[in-house]
Parts: structure tokens; sequence; C-alpha cells
């Protein structure tokens, strides 16, 4: 069996502050292949963006990569060089934030702004520049790409802009592309065309895909395999249909109970009670049992172990019982 595109083991990133060491990622463990789109999903807090962030080598002080390992394509990224890091970052591994309004330079047109990209790794013809722009342009549906090179962002709509984006992610075909939730702004009909756009590109391509979100039904409208986050930690992970068919931990039934396509018109949806606590003041236990109706004692004491395989399995001392 061939190793996997990337390979995430026991991965831990915390940060020094004044309320004492918070850990945004413990001991996070999850594979991705090429061509596969993984669906990092969770709360607001959980650590799914700093996971990514994590991934580029992308944490600042008073933050670090405090343990674990990141392997692509056989290199190891935890401890590289920065040099080493630069020839990864938007060549080989790109990356989508969330807001194209603050990714974009407002002052430069789009062509000045895929040049500044397209410079920044050596090989590449220059007078492949403009042939390839349109082409990526083309390919996530911007019209008449030609003209709409000296464009400048604010002549963009939200969706537009966040295409450019994505355009630019693609510039030189990465092997993996991390979206940190790149369509949350956007209205539901231009947030299905970018899923199906990117679906396609996966595709086509072969690029790997790690969509960060807090919406359950978006990542399984598009995903392969989801990763539940809570607290920093990966709570459950399985194939997208078995995850939402069957979900074994009583946070990932949670979140999809918060989806109002599973209950009749009217109905009142269950509610996950309380919040998640703050990551630099975690229970003892298990970072869930506070909100949890199945809670035992042994919940509130130890920390639940992982069960099952890395990639099809949860951490849970009372899991729901699968459908066979």
């Amino acid at each position: 069996m061939s190793e996997p595109l990337l390979s995430v083991a026991g991965l831990k990133t915390i940060f020094n502050t004044r309320n004492g060491l918070l850990h945004a990622v413990d001991d996070v463990t999850f594979s991705l292949d090429r061509g596969e789109i993984l669906g990092l999903v969770g709360e607001s807090g959980s650590g799914k963006s700093v996971t990514g962030f994590s991934l580029l080598g992308l944490i600042e002080q008073p933050g670090e990569i405090a343990g674990g390992s990141i392997r692509f394509d056989g290199q190891e990224l935890v401890g590289a060089s920065i040099n080493t890091l630069r020839s990864i970052r938007g060549k080989r591994i790109a990356m989508i934030f969330q807001d194209p309004a603050m990714t974009l330079n407002p002052v430069l047109t789009i062509r000045q702004q895929m040049k500044l990209s397209f410079d920044a790794h050596a090989g590449q013809q220059q007078s492949d520049f403009t042939k390839r722009a349109i082409e990526v342009l083309t390919k996530v549906g911007i019209p008449d790409p030609a003209a709409r090179l000296d464009a400048y962002p604010h002549q963009f709509s939200g969706g537009m802009r966040q295409r450019v984006a994505i355009a630019i992610a693609l510039l030189h075909s990465p092997d993996i592309i991390i979206a940190d939730e790149p369509t949350t702004a956007l209205d539901v009909s231009i947030q299905a065309q970018i899923l199906a756009e990117m679906r396609s590109l996966a595709q086509e391509t072969g690029t790997a895909l790690i969509w960060i979100s807090h919406d359950l039904a978006t990542i399984a409208a598009l995903a392969h395999r989801i990763a539940v986050m809570y607290a920093g930690r990966i709570v459950e992970q399985g194939t997208t249909s078995a995850l939402i068919r069957a979900p074994r931990h009583p946070y990932t039934q949670g979140l999809l109970n918060s989806r109002p396509d599973r209950f009749p018109p009217k109905a009142k949806l269950p509610q996950i009670r309380g919040a998640m606590p703050s990551l630099s003041n975690l229970p003892q236990g298990c970072a869930f049992a506070p909100r949890c109706q199945f809670a035992s004692d042994l919940c509130r004491s130890k920390i639940p172990p992982w069960s099952g395989t890395p990639q099809d399995g949860f951490a849970c001392y009372h899991p729901l019982e699968r459908a066979p």
C-alpha cells in the first residue's frame, strides 16, 4: 500500500498566554491521499484553523508546534527550515482563507496579485504567466478572464473574489489545498457552485483538499471523509456516508441534530447545552463531558482513548450504537 500524500501523527500546537498554556491542537492524527477531500468540522475555537496553519508552519510566537509529525510526500515538515517551508507554501500546499476581502490587496489588480504569487516560485517561464492566469480563472468560472485580469477586487462580487482567491491557489497546481471556511460569507447558491467546482477540480487534477468548516451540511456535500474536532482534539473520524448515517460520538450527533433538514418544518431543533470550555482551562477528563448527556464519572476523570483505526474511529467511553 502506497504512503499517503499527507500523514499527520500526534500533532500538538500550544500557545503560551497570560492565562496559561493553551492546547490549541492536541494529539491530532489523520492522513490524506491524492485527490481525496477531507472535511475538518467543529465549533469555533475547536482548533480547526490552527491545524491548517500548523501544516504550513504558519504558527508564530507565542505559539509553537510542540510535538508530533507532519509528513508530506515522504518529507517531514515539523522542524523543517524556513526555506524548505517557503518552497512548499503556495506551490505544493496552498491555502484559501475565509475572507477574500482580506486576502486580496485592494490597490492591486488581479493580474498584479496573481503575478506576485506566480513569481514567488522559481522555474516558471514568465511568458507562461498570462496563459496560466487565464486558464485558472476560467477553471473557477470567472467570465471573460482575459479582461478581468486588469480589474480591481472591488469590481468583483464577494463570490467572484473568492473564486479569484481559489484561482491564485491553483496557479502552481498544488498537491494539497487547505480551504479555511472559504464559503462562509457567501450566499447559498454561490456556495453550492463553488463546492461543485472544487469537487470537480479534485477529480480532474488529483489535488487533495482539506476543507475546514463549522457547517457539517457543507462538509457532508463535499468531503469523502470527515474528522470532527472538539477542544483541540479529533473526537471522531470516518467516511462521510457512515459518519452522517450513524455517528458514534455524542458531539457528532449534536452537530447533526443542528441541521434543520433532519426535522419537520417548524420543529424545535435540539441543542448542545452549554459552551465549549476554554482551551487554557480544559476539564480533567473528556472535554465534552460537561455538555454530554451520557457522561459518567469515568468520562470526567480520564480522557477517552481512541478506538478504531486512525482513519475510522472515535474517542468516547459511551459511543452511540452504530447501525449495521
